[in-house]
């Protein structure tokens, strides 16, 4: 078959991954990467067995160079991510939108990679950090790279990427000490946000809870920027890209994310490992938002403003097809690492806005690929090669793999009958969509977009009660971190004109004046904005069982069975790791333990304990429970467990279930409770 014909399947970026991939080191001989054969590997040649290490020692010089060299500069923004392969299949053609041909066959499954991130630590940073989640996804399709490069919030921090540099320098850790690490919780930072105050859109949704995601798998993805559609007419529709995670969209509460950033720097990447290679395939349905050329100027926003969203209820989400993620890497570095992202990715069918944004992104991301990935030929490198073959006269260059043959690489040309040679916009060359562009060169913004603070009200309004304090909180905590007190004056000020509240809620406990007026008048709200309203299920959820000797194991058992029925993960955890006896001389395994684990990366707890339970085992349990219940988490006790829920007073606290003659359908509920995540109208004690 003619590989300018081959179709392209799910199965197609692994196949040509295959190649590269080397499996052939187990029971072979050593040799240098020249091939030679190794008969020393511990000792480097010296002169006398004490004496120093000589110059001609060529194979401990590969070595330590190779070892040397091993590391690429990290990303300056989204450093810390995780990868996974997957594909993605449309539900119905696009075509009176887009000609894109990943768009139209819903019996075509795409193959595609993921690269979840944070956006400003760095590598070795924690993962449950406060702060945006990058969700970049590499469709590799039959006309070639498509990039969907999102994040998990729908709008930025500006409205023009000049600002971008100085946004990220006044982010990252303070250039005199380097502190602090992964955080905003600093002076320049919320000095640059006082004095860009487009900013205030952005900022709420970071202080919200959106910016502690439960999992990777449990969030949203918005391409952020407008782009457009582009059909076989050349029609053109403007259009906003969105994922939404089947599962339902979750969070942390923020004592739960920064203690397991101390026990588990690694949890949201753990979480998504894992739950691929159990089988339990993540799945983000995408969306798209559109609106027609004719109704650019229809809202009152610029839908080119980057701080801006489209509200879902003026601008329907259409569903249009889902991904699922299947397989874990190989090799981190190989392809997490070195997988390269670029907006500019697109295919025929999808094309750019003037979003000035969005402009600057389609520098941007190609130019930090030259010196992240040694030159111009990273597209050559395994994870970012097109399934589609590639053509054309570029040459040569740091890290180049392909032979060229023969002495032609130029474009017109004779000598080769003029090839590669370029074919029309009917035989699937891309064609940039023609608008008419007209206006006076000048360094200025429209006044369509000095509206700052409407849609950062938006969002205030639209979150529940608990959402609403944990922004409270959030302010609180961030801004309080902050030493100059002029800064914290101005953010205050600054934030009144979202909602007077709130300005005076954060403004009281970090000891600035609260501000007497503010500016907002808007009312509006967008039920789509809250998390209450997001899906909720108890597939993957995973649930702490405590037991100790002498435990229940009919009542545990059962338990257990039905959480498993639901999808949940339970998970034995005791005093010990190993084998827990019960009353019955039944045993179950833990594989955890009070020592490696606590309730903050488990989602309920349900807690039997044991006849034979230590006092120190209740007094683990207990605050072990405690805890759990301080994050509004479900609970449910049995036996001993449900004595010493009792003796701590948490009985007939909502979410807290006791059984089985107080309550016989408390398993049920209990399950139910899994699903619903937090209780958040509990009253904590």
């Amino acid at each position: 078959m003619n590989d300018e014909k081959k179709s392209v399947n799910e199965n197609s970026k692994n196949e040509q991954l295959e190649a590269f991939r080397s499996r052939d080191n187990e029971d072979k001989v050593m040799t240098t990467n020249q091939g030679l054969k190794i008969s020393e590997d511990e000792f480097s040649l010296k002169a006398g067995e004490r004496g120093p290490t000589l110059m001609e020692d060529f194979h401990f010089r590969e070595k330590v160079t190779h070892f040397d060299h091993e590391r690429i500069p990290e990303r300056v923004v989204h450093a810390r991510g995780f990868g996974a392969h997957g594909y993605f299949e449309v539900y119905e053609s696009m075509k009176p939108y887009t000609k894109a041909k990943f768009l139209q066959d819903p019996n075509v499954k795409t193959p595609l990679f993921v690269r979840f991130s944070t956006v400003i630590g760095s590598r070795g940073s924690k993962e449950t950090a406060r702060d945006v989640r990058g969700f970049a996804t590499k469709f590799y399709t039959e006309e070639g790279i498509y990039d969907l490069v999102c994040n998990n919030m729908p709008v930025f921090f500006m409205q023009d990427a000049i600002k971008f540099p100085d946004f990220v320098h006044a982010n990252k850790p303070e250039p005199h000490n380097e502190i602090p690490q992964a955080t905003a919780s600093h002076d320049t930072f919320w000095d640059w946000i006082s004095q860009n105050q487009e900013s205030a859109h952005m900022v709420m949704w970071t202080m919200s809870d959106r910016a502690l995601p439960r999992s990777f798998r449990m969030m949203e993805g918005f391409g952020v920027n407008t782009f457009r559609f582009v059909n076989e007419e050349g029609k053109g529709h403007f259009v906003k890209f969105h994922w939404k995670p089947v599962l339902g969209t979750h969070s942390l509460v923020l004592d739960e994310a920064e203690k397991i950033g101390g026990k588990d720097p690694d949890f949201n990447r753990r979480d998504l490992w894992e739950n691929i290679e159990m089988g339990n395939y993540p799945e983000f349905e995408l969306g798209v938002q559109i609106i027609e050329e004719k109704d650019e100027f229809a809202f009152d926003f610029d839908i080119l403003d980057a701080t801006k969203l489209w509200p879902e209820e003026d601008v329907p989400v259409r569903l249009i097809g889902k991904m699922t993620l299947n397989r874990n890497v190989d090799n981190f570095f190989a392809e997490t690492e070195q997988v390269a992202f670029h907006p500019g990715n697109v295919v025929p069918g999808i094309d750019f806005s003037n979003d000035p944004l969005l402009q600057g992104r389609l520098f941007s991301y190609l130019d930090t690929q030259l010196i992240r990935l040694g030159g111009p030929n990273f597209h050559e490198l395994p994870i970012n090669r097109s399934v589609c073959p590639f053509h054309n006269n570029q040459r040569d260059g740091y890290g180049r793999q392909t032979i060229n043959v023969g002495r032609v690489a130029h474009h017109r040309n004779a000598l080769a009958n003029n090839s590669p040679y370029p074919v029309s916009e009917k035989e699937g060359g891309y064609a940039h969509y023609q608008e008419k562009v007209e206006g006076h060169k000048i360094r200025a913004r429209s006044d369509s977009f000095k509206d700052h603070f409407s849609q950062a009200t938006l969002f205030w309004n639209s979150m529940s009660e608990p959402e609403r304090q944990h922004i409270i909180n959030a302010f609180s905590f961030e801004v309080g971190k902050v030493k100059t007190k002029e800064v914290k004056q101005r953010v205050v000020d600054m934030f009144a004109n979202v909602n007077l509240e709130l300005a005076k809620a954060f403004a009281i406990n970090i000891g600035c004046t609260p501000p007497s007026t503010g500016s907002s008048t808007v009312t509006k709200s967008s039920p789509a904005l809250s998390q209450e309203n997001t899906p909720k299920k108890a597939y993957t959820r995973k649930v702490a069982i405590l037991i100790a000797d002498g435990f229940d194991f009919q009542q545990v058992t059962e338990i257990i069975a039905a959480l498993q029925a639901e999808g949940a993960m339970p998970a034995i955890v005791s005093d010990r790791q190993g084998i827990i006896n019960s009353s019955s001389n039944n045993q179950l395994e833990a594989k955890h333990s009070f020592i490696t684990d606590s309730s903050v990366v488990f989602d309920a707890v349900y807690v039997d304990g044991g006849k034979n339970a230590t006092p120190v085992f209740q007094m683990e349990a207990c605050q072990f429970v405690k805890e759990a219940f301080m994050h509004y988490k479900p609970i449910i006790g049995t036996n001993e467990g449900k004595q010493w829920i009792e003796k701590e007073k948490l009985g007939g606290s909502l979410g807290v279930f006791l059984g089985p003659e107080e309550n016989p359908d408390f398993v049920n509920q209990f399950v139910q409770g899994v699903a619903s995540h937090r209780f958040w109208s509990r009253v904590i004690i």
